[in-house]
Formats: C-alpha cells, sequence, structure tokens
C-alpha cells in the first residue's frame, strides 16, 4: 500500500521536476547518454513538468549532457565521499555504479527530502552506495548538519553542485563555496555549473527568467572568470565546452549553448581539484 506523499514540489524545488523530466526523456533514445529508471517516476509523482516544457524545450538537450558530463565526473574522482548539493530529484547514488565503500550525501530542503524518500519509497529504489540524506537549507548552517550526519572534512570528497549558483545572490554564492572549500581535504574534487552575465542577458532566455520569476527562483549571479573564480578559493579547475561534449557523445551541440547562435554567452561546467 503506498503511502501518503508529501506536497510536490514548489518554488524553486520545481525546477528538480524540470531537470528529472529532462533525465527521463533521454531513456527514450536508442542509445542514452546515462541511465535513470527512476526519473520517470519521480516526474510522474511531481505531477508532470508540463507546467516547464518551455524551458525543457530550450534546455533539455543541455541538461542531457550536464548530467552525463556530472556522472564521469564524479565517477572518474573515484573519492571515499560524495556531496551531492541541492540534490532535488538527483538519483545518482541509485544509478551509478560507485566503487566499495562510497558514502554519498544528498542535501537538500526538508520538505523537498520528504516528497522524494516517499516517491523512492513507493518505487522500490534502493541505493548503490551508502546514502546519507540531510534535510537542511543552504542559507543556514549546512556545514554543521552534514558533520553531524557523518561527514569527515579530513577524508577527500567529491563535490557536486549542479544548476545551483546562478539562484544564488552573489554573496550567498561566496560563501556557499568558502564553506565547500574548507571542508575540502586535498585532493578533493569539485564539479558545477555557472553562468556568465550575457548567457543571463540572452533575449532567448527571458522567458525562462519571467518563468522562474513567477516561481520565485530567479536567477541572481554570474561569474566571468570560472578558473580564477575557483582558483582564488584552492581549486585548480579546468572547463568542458558544450561543443566538445556534443562532439564526444555524437549528439548536435544544444542551440542554447552553440557559440554560432549565442555569441560570448557561456554555461560553464568545471571540475576542479583541490590544491590547497
Amino acid at each position: 500500500m503506498k503511502r501518503v506523499l508529501q506536497r510536490p514540489p514548489v518554488g524553486v524545488a520545481r525546477t528538480a521536476v524540470l531537470i528529472a523530466a529532462a533525465r527521463a526523456q533521454e531513456q527514450s533514445r536508442l542509445h542514452p547518454l546515462f541511465d535513470d529508471p527512476l526519473a520517470a517516476g519521480l516526474v510522474q509523482a511531481a505531477g508532470s513538468a508540463n507546467d516547464l516544457n518551455g524551458v525543457r524545450t530550450l534546455a533539455g538537450d543541455h541538461f542531457v549532457l550536464r548530467t552525463r558530463y556530472f556522472d564521469d565526473v564524479l565517477l572518474g574522482a573515484s573519492r571515499p565521499q560524495v556531496v551531492v548539493m541541492a540534490a532535488g530529484l538527483d538519483t545518482r547514488a541509485f544509478r551509478l555504479q560507485w566503487p566499495p565503500g562510497t558514502r554519498l550525501f544528498e542535501l537538500d530542503l526538508p520538505e523537498l527530502v520528504e516528497f522524494k524518500e516517499d516517491a523512492l519509497h513507493d518505487l522500490g529504489a534502493r541505493p548503490a552506495c551508502e546514502r546519507v540524506v540531510v534535510s537542511c537549507d543552504l542559507r543556514d548552517d549546512w556545514p554543521t548538519a552534514l558533520i553531524r550526519a557523518g561527514f569527515d572534512p579530513n577524508r577527500p570528497t567529491a563535490w557536486l553542485l549542479e544548476g545551483l549558483f546562478m539562484f544564488l545572490p552573489p554573496d550567498a554564492g561566496e560563501r556557499l563555496l568558502y564553506w565547500v572549500s574548507a571542508l575540502s581535504a586535498r585532493d578533493s574534487t569539485l564539479a558545477l555549473e555557472h553562468v556568465n552575465r550575457a548567457f543571463r542577458e540572452l533575449p532567448q532566455m527571458r522567458a525562462v527568467h519571467q518563468r522562474f520569476g513567477a516561481m520565485d527562483a530567479r536567477w541572481q549571479s554570474d561569474v566571468e572568470d570560472p578558473v580564477g573564480w575557483l582558483d582564488a578559493h584552492g581549486w585548480d579547475a579546468e572547463l568542458t565546452h558544450q561543443v566538445d561534449l556534443a562532439a564526444q557523445h555524437e549528439r548536435a551541440v544544444p542551440a542554447i549553448t552553440d557559440p554560432r547562435k549565442v555569441g560570448d554567452a557561456r554555461i560553464w561546467l568545471a571540475s576542479a581539484v583541490r590544491t590547497t
């Protein structure tokens, strides 16, 4: 017998359904870039993502390439601890082949965590590693909550911050990166996404901003030099462009990231190693 689910995600948490829907749609392809058998069930539990179809049409191909990029970075890092910040409806704890002994922490808002845990229970999901869920608000004292959940700052960690920084005010983004860096032992890794100002100001993005604004999920920040930004926090970073990702996986370049169509506008995909 199914339990009564918590209220489906609303506000900024609604963007988690948008990403899950893009991952679910990828499963219908002949050669999907990743397997995510839980995505469709999570979207169905959330009441579909039809209210965000316009955003998915514009950026869905980017979400798919981004997912595969971060999958490869995390598995390639092979760190004993993994932390997924603002995890949303992420299912990497269930669908990736983690090395033995991996402990994966998922952090997100309490109401989204409750909804997701109920939905995963009804889907009969079983994690492929030790999974620890931490209910917290990233605007509050999340480092203490993470450590109390068993996180060890003396062990190398792989951090994932996917689709997060642009939603934070600049000071909140700096504070988040400061604490991620402070909790990272040498040889920890970091994978993140951000955008530059030109991307935020793209005419193609106006409808997206209006839709997100109505959900209280406005984009509030950008960065022009992500490598220098991360270097200042003690990380040795490199960028991967969606043009190269598309070529690697024999896919078309997503229009929203194609320099021939968006000029200097960039969605930054970065991976980094902790050097200090």
